[in-house]
């Protein structure tokens, strides 16, 4: 699969400049209110952060993960990294920053919050913020009582000449950190808090861990005196593989009183969530079952997005957006007239597009802005393409409780069972359900859909009349 760009367009490169011996950091923006012009820029935040080193230490965290690959595949004798620049949305209160690793398993978000900020942030909308090396020494240099500025935003073009320079900045945002984008947001709607613990007990625990690979899953669980590493599952425990990613929260937690733990439910291979409360400031770092899985192939989605109804939901759903800090399922189903499971439906289709994300503090959905095109989908879901093409291709026999799915050359049995379907074909014996369902299943479920609408055109009053 090819990858696709999602381009920003900046009116000129992000800076750092000194205003009375003051550092001051200006991140150029795309958009705004406006997404996807460059004829405004509007400042999303012009102002003074709160407890600046700390502040700097986090965006260099939020840095560091999109920087880093904490998984190199069998045979791939270097990480190939592109350049990948973090996503900043502001919602008129806080101002959230967000990127993925290179290997797309380790996902981090800085939300600094409005006690966090001198005033609130002046505009609302989404960008790509530019952290070129001089912002990150920049960062890096701040320390003690140092006042930082940070301007997210710019009124200025630049044009080069011989004697001078104009810049406007393209920054390519790889697909499938869109694709992770809306595969995170399930991931965590499916969590649940775990454990509780202090920033300093989680330093203790990152220290003692070995300094050989971490093979399999082990678990985090508490104890009166922080946390332990355990090899079998316990009350609250939670699994984790590859502990050692967790280490990009070091320089951070001298700051953390608190440190909250979310997985989903159950033992086994499972994401985890690891928020740490900041003064005026959140981090959430979230990684993958296991370092070898990046969020962009786990398949969460798909399932919602084989829905065509849902497809047209969310397009009424989004309407409604209005980067609201926190959005309710009720309240959407209000505003809107639908009903809440079909909401949530039509979020995953927003999500796919990385227009809605999860915030675990609030356990409640966001809203983010990206330049998106709906001709993508299909190129970042190829089980949700190839399975369209075999309902459409007429390669699906429904039965009763199976159906018959001919794939090339062979025909694959999809049953269904109370635990969900389960299809003979090699990735399902692989994987399970445990990436999403398979291109087969996920044909059946599309058919069973179809067929499901057409007995209930049938079965409708105004047809009988007829």
């Amino acid at each position: 699969m090819s990858d696709l760009d999602y381009v920003y367009a900046y009116l000129q490169e992000s800076t750092v400049e000194s205003e009375g011996g003051r550092p001051a950091v200006l991140l150029a923006t795309s958009g705004g209110s406006t997404v996807g012009t460059t004829t405004a820029h509007p400042y999303f935040f012009d102002g003074f952060v709160e407890r600046a080193e700390m502040v700097a230490a986090a965006l260099l965290v939020v840095a560091r993960v999109a920087r880093t690959r904490f998984y190199t595949p069998p045979g791939m004798l270097a990480a190939i990294l592109r350049s990948a620049d973090p996503v900043v949305t502001s919602d008129g209160q806080q101002l959230r920053f967000e990127s993925f690793s290179a290997c797309c398993g380790v996902y981090c978000r800085l939300d600094l919050l409005r006690d966090g900020l001198d005033q609130p942030p002046l505009d609302t909308g989404t960008t790509n913020v530019d952290f070129n090396p001089p912002m990150r020494d920049a960062l890096a240099s701040v320390g003690g009582l140092d006042p930082v500025r940070l301007a997210v935003g710019t009124e200025e073009v630049r044009v080069t000449t011989l004697d001078t320079s104009v810049v406007e900045r393209r920054v390519p945002l790889p697909s499938r950190w869109v694709k992770g984008l809306g595969e995170v947001q399930a991931v965590a709607a499916g969590m649940s808090a775990r454990l509780t613990t202090s920033g300093v007990a989680l330093r203790r625990f990152l220290q003692a861990l070995p300094r050989t690979p971490q093979r399999g899953v082990l678990y985090a669980a508490a104890t009166a005196g922080g946390l332990r590493l355990a090899s079998r599952p316990s009350t609250g425990a939670v699994p984790i593989s590859a502990m050692d990613r967790l280490r990009v929260l070091e320089p951070l937690l001298r700051y953390a009183p608190t440190v909250h733990v979310y997985a989903p439910a159950g033992a086994g291979e499972a994401p985890s969530a690891w928020q740490m409360d900041l003064p005026g400031a959140r981090i959430t770092v979230t990684v993958s079952p296991s370092a070898s899985r990046g969020f962009s192939g786990e398949g969460g989605l798909l399932t919602d997005l084989a829905d065509d109804t849902a497809a047209a939901n969310a397009d009424l759903v989004a309407a409604v957006l209005a980067y609201d800090p926190a959005i309710e399922i009720q309240t959407l189903a209000r505003d809107t007239g639908i009903a809440e499971p079909d909401v949530r439906r039509a979020l995953t289709h927003l999500a796919a597009a990385g227009r809605v994300g999860f915030d675990l503090a609030t356990g409640s959905y966001f809203h983010r802005e990206l330049p998106y095109h709906p001709a993508a989908l299909p190129a970042q879901h190829p089980r949700l393409r190839d399975a369209r093409a075999l309902v459409e291709g007429g390669h699906v026999t429904l039965g009763l409780a199976e159906a018959l799915v001919r794939s090339g050359t062979t025909t694959y049995i999809v049953r269904s069972t109370p635990d969900g379907d389960r299809c003979t074909c090699p990735w399902f014996g692989t994987h399970g359900s445990s990436r999403g369902p398979c291109k087969h299943a996920l044909a059946a479920l599309m058919a069973r859909r179809a067929s499901t609408a057409v007995r209930h055109r049938l079965d409708s009053p105004t047809r009988r009349r007829q």
